[in-house]
């Protein structure tokens, strides 16, 4: 393998890529993805990040070209890509790649299918580009990560750039050259800082990938070139973002070894790490039923990562929550609850929860798996339990079935759109093989009202 032209050896792949080159259990995962993605999408299409967003652009959006999921607004392509993105990260309710805590969908989905509006393609081929965007991401997070994400980069937004244009530029059938210069003006937009973790900037990367991958592959269909090695340039991607550059994560195996058939979709709508805990917490209120009102301590044993990423002690808005293991510890114990309706600011002020929460210690241990955590509850009479969670739920050791992806959807999306249309656009989801119009899809979460509205 030469280091020399990984971006070209990459762009060759992306182009001759075909869905009869994928296996069929990777093509299920990819329906699982979109189907996922969608529910996430207009589940959080009433967030008030959404309505600011659109708020901000709207004066300078260009001709209505396509849908604003589970909204009646329509944008022209990059900037419906854009609010897409955002909605659909917003909850933190989404997929993630577990080797890099990447978000795959959000960026790459939410590019293609805005571009399909614009541009009809069938599911099947829609299938096919989804795929080839989340493997170049995936690939590319791999060959720089942890490195790249501990510099304080969110990796969801500097590589999901490069699948947004691998996927919108498989649908344009761009060739081999022009496929290189999509990825060459996806690398020069890459970006996205973690210090945004727990603001509305935060889903602004997964929009703002979308929106710019989209640009990249759309620039390029139209002779607008970049360099020839902006991956592996000593100036390019991988060297100026990350101190780790490894492109046999990029180009091994390619087409026969599939991060996007790794995917995998959050049962709580938080910070990956911190489902250990709502798993462990949940079970334990089961468990103890009144008894969760005499705890008089809670001591996590966590992997390092969790106090990393959600250390938040004190948050008092619903985005901040998403980053506090001590407030999803608290609220799992006293409601149960670790869907988005647990990480809402009427959430982060409730005295019961701070209460709680304030009981709520946590330590580090390097042997402690990412998917485990150890929980040890002090109750006022001195009695002490454990709870030991080996691996949580949406590990790749305990996947969501599909019954489970459609209780999460319809959860989140029928507060958003109703029950109707939640059913219908489900169903049209698990179809997006047969479609013959994917456009289809993004046109169903709207409802009919709104739809109107918006003609």
């Amino acid at each position: 393998m030469s280091t020399k032209d990984v971006t070209r050896q990459l762009a060759t792949w992306i182009v001759g890529c075909r869905l009869d080159d994928i296996p069929a259990p990777v093509q299920a995962e990819g329906v699982r993805t979109f189907f996922n993605w969608m529910g996430c999408a207009v589940g959080g299409a009433s967030h008030e990040t959404v309505d600011r967003a659109l708020a901000g652009i709207g004066p300078f959006a260009g001709k209505p070209q396509a849908s604003v999921l589970g909204r009646g607004e329509r944008l022209d392509v990059p900037n419906a890509a854009l609010i897409n993105g955002i909605s659909s990260h917003v909850l933190d309710y989404d997929d993630t790649h577990l080797k890099t805590i990447i978000h795959p969908a959000g960026p790459v989905a939410s590019a293609l299918l805005a571009a399909a509006e614009y541009q009809p393609m069938t599911g099947a081929d829609f299938l096919n580009a989804l795929i080839v965007g989340v493997e170049v991401e995936c690939r590319i997070g791999n060959s720089v990560y942890p490195e790249h994400y501990d510099r304080g980069w969110h990796i969801t937004g500097t590589t999901g750039v490069f699948g947004a244009a691998a996927a919108v530029g498989h649908m344009l059938k761009l060739n081999e050259t022009e496929m290189v210069w999509a990825l060459g003006i996806a690398a020069t937009q890459a970006s996205g800082l973690r210090e945004m973790f727990g603001t509305m900037c935060k889903s602004l990367h997964p929009g703002a990938a979308a929106r710019n991958g989209a640009l990249a592959a759309f620039l390029a269909k139209a002779g607008f070139d970049s360099s020839l090695r902006a991956i592996e340039a000593p100036r390019g991607f991988a060297n100026v973002l990350s101190t780790k550059q490894d492109y046999n994560e990029i180009l091994g195996g390619l087409g026969q070894n599939w991060e996007a058939g790794l995917n995998s979709y959050k049962p709580f709508a938080c910070g990956i790490v911190i489902h250990p805990t709502i798993d462990g917490c949940q079970q334990l209120r089961e468990e103890l039923g009144d008894a969760v009102r005499k705890i008089a301590a809670v001591r996590l044993r966590t992997h390092p990562l969790v106090l990393e990423l959600t250390g938040k002690r004190t948050p008092k808005t619903g985005l901040e929550t998403k980053f506090s293991v001590f407030h999803a510890a608290a609220c799992a114990l006293l409601r149960g609850d670790g869907s988005p309706t647990a990480f809402t600011d009427e959430a982060a002020n409730a005295p019961d929860i701070i209460a709680l929460r304030d009981k709520v210690s946590a330590t580090s241990d390097t042997s402690v798996h990412e998917a485990s955590v150890v929980i040890e509850v002090e109750f006022t009479d001195g009695r002490v339990i454990e709870k030991v969670i080996e691996r949580a739920i949406g590990s790749h050791e305990k996947p969501l079935s599909n019954a489970h992806l459609e209780r999460k959807f319809a959860h989140q999306a029928s507060l958003v759109v109703g029950d109707e249309v939640t059913q219908a656009l489900m169903a049209l989801c698990w179809r997006l093989p047969e479609l013959g119009d994917v456009g289809e899809v993004a046109r169903a979460s709207v409802p009919a009202g709104l739809r109107d509205a918006a003609e």
